[in-house]
């Protein structure tokens, strides 16, 4: 592994006291969130095969569509996330700090 071109270079810690990127809580969160996107529309999905009687369909409608939602949520938080990185912001883990 090269080394690091700025010996004096320490990645930034967030709050979470992980190095840079998204806190440790927001990630449990996005899984949390995750998990009920699915849920919720799996739910809602067997509403309306017992009200329309269209018994798998519902379900795995609203199985695919709760993934695909939940996914989606998380690649927005974590490009968004990988953006203030690149662009240095505070609490990213891509400026310098001096010594603590």
């Amino acid at each position: 592994m090269p080394s690091d071109p700025r010996p004096d270079y320490r990645p930034a810690r967030n709050k979470a006291g992980g190095e840079g990127g998204v806190p440790v809580s927001t990630m449990f969160g996005l899984g949390f969130q995750f998990a009920a996107v699915i849920l919720l529309s799996v739910l809602a999905g067997q509403w309306l095969d017992r009200h329309f009687g269209s018994d798998p369909w519902g379900v795995l409608g609203g199985a695919f569509l709760g993934f695909g939602g939940g996914f989606l949520s998380i690649y927005r938080t974590v490009t968004a996330a990988d953006r203030r990185r690149k662009n240095g912001e505070p609490g990213t883990g891509n400026r310098e700090q001096g010594p603590s």
